[in-house]
Formats: structure tokens, C-alpha cells, sequence
């Protein structure tokens, strides 16, 4: 079928519209028809190829996934179907998988590889054909040039020493950790820790992404941040970008990573709420004060962090989704039913199935920030979910304590890029 191109606004891909036989087409199953028609078809884009298949003509990019819990299965999901489809990647995905005993007595990678399921973390979804199951981190990232992280943050300091010599000097890495580790120097985002540690480039990629919604293919985003290396954003695009999971980049990594990983604390608040028996106008209080103190605390980090950032898919729109259906809503909202009588960690393992809740230590490590720059009260809403997290304030706290006036004023501006620090 003859494509004769597409509208694409400027400086931001994924929201154009695709045009074919001189009609105009929107919507996902019009994207969905010319994937299929077009195996070669950048349907986010609308170029043919998305500008890459040359620079693959010598050696089909490799990609490996490390971590293979719920997002993980997703993950490698999503980019083995790409990797079948497109002939700029190698069709193989690999997957490093921490490996477990089954209650059948059944080895996790086994049943993985047997089945094309990952019956433990994303039960009754098939994973592809090419997604090979591998316990062995060395050989699951042999040859790989598309490094994809997603494990739970507190992990990847481990996971990175044993990465050192065992990957390609030109392999590229992509994390979809959200979390923040803090060095003796202050906070590291992982995706610094990656490069760090690995010496590669590291993009993020960030948004509104309950796992097991894309993995039903209900239609979803995602934002891709990267630093400098625009060519290599594109790449990541088309390793994930489907019709249902619409992906688009921002040269912004700092602003992407740190709403994925602030907006943790605040569906730690949001599951308060709810396990409190509050309403939809205290949730949307917290909400709006969540989002807020996001802002200011990456704006005083890292002052480059876009503004128009926090309206991406990244931002707003996965503080929502995750304040409604997120696993640290889940535990937070059983937290508070229980008076706070029983840990985070004892209901993560009552609830989670495994799974890794994020928010607690999150925000642990963001309350470290606050203490050490003496923040605390310009940060009521991270100061109090720490608090309560800890047991030295009771859930009914977080509506009590959100708004108090702050001793320092942080002043965001959102229309211009710059903030001031009030003493």
C-alpha cells in the first residue's frame, strides 16, 4: 500500500496523523490496519522506517531485557513483537530472569520457556515466540546492543557490578526503574547509575503503564527521555511503540525519571486516602498537592528539567493512573483499613505476590534529600507519607498535616523555566 506520508507536529512524535490513498486517518484501529499492512511502517511516526533502517543494514540491533517480573514480561512483550516485525532488529529478545522454584517445584525460566508465559508475574498472557527465558544475566546480555532495565531499584547497584565487562562498549541502555539511590553525595538517579557504572548512554522511559493493561492491549503512552543522543531515542520508540502503547521522547532524562519516581510517594497518599473512606475531592487535593511538590523538588535538583515535561504521559498522566490503580494504592489503601497496625513490608508480601512495592523506600530516600538540604517543611506531602510510612504519625495524618505553611516557600514557575528559594 502506497503511503504519501503524515502531519506530525514539531519536535514531538507519536500524536500525528496517518495518511493513506489520500484519505486522512485517526484513531488506534486505523494505526493498528497500517502496522499490520506495513511491517516496515513507523505508525507513531509515519515514516516508512522511521529514519533507521540504513544504519541497521550491517548488523540487526539486539535486545535484552533485564528483569522479568510484571512490567519486565511486559516489557519484553512488547519489544518481541517489534523485533519479529521490524528487519532492523534481530528477532531473538532475551530475558534475564531472577530465577524462582514454583510451588510445582517447576523452575520459573523453565515454565517461561516451555509455555511463552510468565506464569508467576503476568499469568495468562503469552510473551512471543522469541522471548527466550535465560537465569543467567551473563548470557541473557550476550551481544546485546538495546539494554531494557526493569527490576526494582533497590537491585540494580548488585545487577551493574556484574554487568561490568560482560556487555558491548557501544550497547545503549534504557531504564524503566523508578526509584532514586542515595550516594554519599546526594541523590543518583538509576539511569546516572547505569551510565556510571556501565559507561554506556542511558535514556528512561516513563508514563501512565499499568502492566497489565498493555498487556491486554488496552491503548496506553509513554514518554522516552533521553540527553543528547536523539538517534538512539528513536531507536527506543521502535522497540517499544505499538498502536495500543503509543510512545513518544523528550531530550529531558532528569524531569522523565523523577516523575516516575516521586509519583510513588504521592499513590502512597492517594491509597491513604482511600483506605481512610475519604472522598474523590480529598484524593484530587492530594493529587494536585503531590503533583506540586514534584515539581518544586525536581525544578531545585536538577533546574534543566523541562516544565512541559510534567504534562507528558510521564508526568500527569501516570500520577493519575497510579494514584487509581497502582500497586503502592493497593498497600497504602490496606495500610490505613488496618490503623496502621500492620508494616508496609508485611502487606507487600501479603498483597504483591512477589512484586516490589516502591513508594516506602522512595520515599525514604527522598525525606534523606529534605533532611540534608533542611526542606522538610517546604515538602509537608513527601514529609508526612514518610512519617506515617515509618509509624511515627498515623494515617489520618496525611490530610491533617498536607497543607501546613511551610517555613520556606519554594516558588515554581510553570510558565517560564526558572525557580527562587524564599528564605
Amino acid at each position: 500500500m502506497p503511503w504519501s506520508g503524515c502531519f506530525m507536529p514539531e519536535g514531538r512524535r507519536g500524536t500525528g496523523r496517518i495518511i493513506g490513498r489520500g484519505q486522512e486517518h485517526t484513531g488506534a484501529a486505523t494505526a493498528a490496519a497500517a502496522w499490520d499492512m506495513a511491517p516496515g511502517l513507523d505508525v507513531v511516526s509515519g515514516n516508512h522506517d522511521g529514519g533507521l533502517l540504513n544504519s541497521y543494514e550491517a548488523e540487526p540491533d539486539r535486545v535484552a531485557v533485564i528483569g522479568s517480573g510484571n512490567w519486565g514480561s511486559v516489557a519484553a512483550r512488547l519489544a518481541a513483537t517489534n523485533a519479529r516485525r521490524l528487519p532492523y532488529f534481530q528477532d531473538e529478545v532475551r530475558v534475564w530472569v531472577y530465577e524462582e522454584k514454583l510451588s510445582n517445584g517447576e523452575l520459573l525460566s523453565d515454565v517461561i520457556n516451555k509455555t511463552q508465559e510468565n506464569v508467576k508475574y503476568l499469568p495468562n498472557v503469552k510473551l512471543g515466540p522469541n522471548v527466550v527465558a535465560d537465569p543467567n544475566l551473563e548470557t541473557a546480555v550476550k551481544n546485546a546492543t538495546m539494554l531494557v532495565f526493569v527490576m526494582p531499584h533497590q537491585f540494580i547497584e548488585g545487577i551493574c557490578q556484574k554487568l561490568k565487562g560482560k556487555i558491548r562498549p557501544d550497547a545503549k541502555a534504557i531504564s524503566l526503574i523508578k526509584g532514586m539511590e542515595m550516594g554519599d553525595d546526594g541523590p543518583r538517579l538509576i539511569s546516572r547509575e547505569i551510565s556510571d557504572q556501565l559507561g554506556i548512554d542511558c535514556s528512561v522511559l516513563m508514563g501512565a503503564n499499568i502492566a497489565n493493561e498493555i498487556a491486554v492491549e488496552q491503548f496506553s503512552e509513554a514518554t522516552v527521555g533521553y540527553r543528547d543522543d536523539k538517534e538512539t531515542a528513536d531507536k527506543w520508540v521502535q522497540v517499544f511503540g505499538t498502536p495500543y502503547f503509543q510512545v513518544t521522547h523528550v531530550q529531558d532524562v532528569e524531569g522523565v525519571e523523577l516523575c516516575g519516581t516521586l509519583k510513588n510517594i504521592v499513590a502512597i497518599a492517594a491509597g491513604l486516602v482511600d483506605g481512610l473512606g475519604m472522598g474523590n475531592n480529598t484524593k484530587a487535593a492530594i493529587m494536585r498537592i503531590g503533583l506540586k511538590e514534584m515539581i518544586m523538588f525536581s525544578k531545585l535538583l536538577f533546574p534543566s528539567v523541562q516544565d512541559a515535561t510534567f504534562f507528558e504521559s510521564c508526568g500527569v498522566a501516570d500520577l493519575i493512573t497510579t494514584c487509581l490503580g497502582g500497586r503502592n494504592r493497593k498497600v497504602a489503601d490496606a495500610f490505613a483499613k488496618h490503623g496502621g497496625k500492620r508494616s508496609f513490608d508485611e502487606l507487600e508480601v501479603e498483597l504483591l505476590n512477589g512484586q516490589k512495592l516502591q513508594g516506602v523506600l522512595t520515599a525514604k530516600e527522598v525525606f534523606g534529600v529534605l533532611k540534608a538540604k533542611d526542606w522538610e517543611e517546604s515538602f509537608p506531602l513527601f514529609s508526612t507519607v514518610h512519617a506515617i510510612a515509618t509509624r511515627h504519625l498515623p494515617p489520618s495524618a496525611i490530610v491533617e498535616y498536607s497543607e501546613r505553611a511551610p517555613r520556606k516557600i519554594v516558588v515554581v514557575c510553570l510558565v517560564i523555566s526558572c525557580y527562587q528559594v524564599l528564605v
